[in-house]
This record gives structure tokens, sequence and C-alpha cells, in this order.
């Protein structure tokens, strides 16, 4: 897993990059948490998503924002971070040009960020959405929503509790053509303390569903 760095908008971008083994993989980028409240790209829901991903055949990119780590500049309550996430898919691209399809997974704040992405880039086909904090940030700017997806809370989160990220849900829901889906873990902090495992369970059923078979077979065929 080669440590990267790129260029962003307000500086140096660290990062984690694995690349898929076969060519026009999908890419995925995950989003970490608050950076002002512990949040990096080695928060332990971030790593093992990252590699949920890698596992599947894509092509998988975790970022420092600006001014965590090693990655330059200061925290900029969301719009910086947004130019940051963008960065991180123009570099992704850049480097895998036959890419034909994203996918974008934030935790908490970062699924805030990585909603925002989703608006403005068509080529984001679905997204993973772990504990939105829909009751501090405004998710209204999701009618219409672009692409299926999935949402997962734990049951007894205090921070983002789950009856704030069903309205979000309840407007999206009925949007023609796109399929939103909740999973709510059982036991479940928001941090998902000892119940992260459960939590990979839920995102990897829901991943394989999704692209699974479609990736086995294109690897498949290359044998």
């Amino acid at each position: 897993m080669p440590e990267v760095i790129f260029n962003g908008p307000a500086g140096r971008i660290e990062g984690r990059y694995q690349p898929a083994k076969k060519r026009g993989a999908p890419l995925a980028i995950i989003l970490h948490p608050h950076p002002q409240f512990g949040g990096t790209m080695n928060n332990q829901i971030v790593y093992n998503l990252f590699y949920t991903f890698v596992n599947r055949g894509f092509s998988a990119l975790r970022f420092n924002f600006r001014g965590v780590g090693r990655s330059q500049g200061h925290f900029d309550h969301g719009a910086g971070e947004l130019s940051d996430a963008a960065a991180a898919l123009d570099w992704m691209q850049a480097l895998n040009p036959e890419a034909k399809s994203c996918w974008i997974t934030g935790v908490s704040f970062g699924a805030w960020i990585g909603m925002q992405l989703l608006m403005r880039r068509p080529e984001i086909e679905g997204f993973m959405s772990i504990a939105a904090m829909a009751n501090r940030y405004d998710f209204s700017f999701l009618a219409p929503c672009p692409s299926s997806g999935l949402f997962v809370h734990g049951s007894e989160d205090r921070v983002a509790p789950v009856k704030e990220v069903m309205a979000v849900i309840e407007k999206v829901k009925t949007q023609k053509g796109i399929q939103i889906e909740h999973t709510v873990v059982e036991g479940a902090n928001h941090f998902f303390d000892g119940k992260v495992d459960v939590l990979m369970e839920q995102v990897g059923a829901y991943l394989d569903r999704m692209v699974g078979p479609e990736i086995l077979k294109s690897e498949q065929e290359q044998v």
C-alpha cells in the first residue's frame, strides 16, 4: 500500500493508494471523520472500508484532509475539504484514465463531504455514507440524489441519531431510478466501537450485491 502525495488546492495532500490489478477497474475514495475531533485517514472504519474496496478489485484511495497529518493547509469548515475531495478524484482519474466509474464513501463529517461531491461529479455511480450527521449538517441538496447508495447508522448513535437521517433518506427514496438503502447496526454508537466487524459485513454485502459479480466476471475473463 504505497504512500502518496498529490497536489491539492491548499498544498500537498497525504494519502494511501492501492491500485487495482486490472485496467479499467472502478475507483473508490474514502473520506475520514471530522478533522477537529481526531478524524484521520487512519480511522479504523476508514482503514477497513479502504480494504473492503481493495479486496473487491477497486483502485482505492484514502487521504488526510487539509491540515491533518502531512496534508498542508488548515481546516476550512467543509468548503476546502470538498475541494480536497475533488482534487483527490481528479488525481485518481489522471492515474486511471480507463476507469469508467467511481464510488465515494464517507464517515461522519466525511459522509457530508462525500455526498456533496456526489452531486457535483456525475461519474460517481455509488456511495456509502456511514454515520452521516444529518442533525448537524444540511443534506437538503440531495433532492434529487443522482446515484444509488447506502446509509449506515448505529442504533445507539447519540452524536447523529438515526431518526435525524431518516428524514433525509425519505426525501431521496422516491426519486425515479434511484435506490437508497438504510442499515442500522444494533448496539453500535457513532464510532461503531466493538461493532466495526459487523459494520464491514453490512457494507461488504451491499457492495457485493451492487458490483461484486461484475468485477469477478471481468477478472475471470482475463484469466
